[in-house]
């Protein structure tokens, strides 16, 4: 098993390798692969936002060029209150390299419907990244989610490369948004 340094160690390695050869980025290459990067198709814009917080409202084609990570979350889940630590470090490192984090919260329960509940949590768990409110489901119906919590890594020319569900792959996951910032850099 690698370490989270030597999964570091292999995106800063990878953006030396991709600059070698011209910028190219193979997409099914072996260590696309070993970071679980594929090309699961273009990621589907947001859909049918009751409100967004900390932010004005969103689109993926307004976020083209950048790094993305769309977060299906809902405040009162254990498993979305385990990941949001690794979240808000992951946007606080990398928002000024392209990346942005996008927090669709798709509520489980009726109270957390309710845009003050939902505030309030963004201010518990320091969240300052934007977050769609999802009460209809309309954006998690589009990515056809089923899952909280759920990450769709979205590249610079807004094709889904990486989806997780649930806990875990904290060091697999940063490597992959460490290595689609260096292939942006490198484009």
């Amino acid at each position: 098993m690698l370490s989270r340094r030597a999964f570091s160690g292999l995106a800063v390695g990878s953006s030396a390798l991709v600059a070698a050869a011209g910028g190219g980025w193979p997409v099914r290459s072996a260590f696309a692969a070993s970071l679980g990067l594929q090309d699961y198709g273009r990621a589907p814009e947001f859909a049918g936002i009751d409100k967004w917080l900390n932010s004005e409202p969103l689109t993926m084609q307004g976020l083209a060029g950048k790094v993305v990570l769309v977060d299906f979350w809902t405040y009162s889940c254990i498993n979305c209150i385990h990941t949001l630590p690794h979240v808000v470090r992951w946007y606080e490192k990398y928002k000024d390299q392209g990346f942005v984090v996008v927090g669709v919260h798709s509520p489980e329960f009726a109270f957390e419907k309710s845009t003050r509940n939902v505030q309030d949590a963004i201010g518990r768990f320091n969240i300052r990244y934007p977050v769609a409110q999802d009460n209809s489901f309309a954006t998690w119906n589009a990515y056809r989610n089923q899952y909280w919590p759920a990450f769709y890594l979205v590249d610079s020319k807004g094709q889904v490369m990486r989806q997780h569900f649930g806990e875990g792959e904290y060091a697999e996951m940063e490597a992959a948004i460490e290595a689609l910032l260096a292939r942006k850099a490198a484009a």
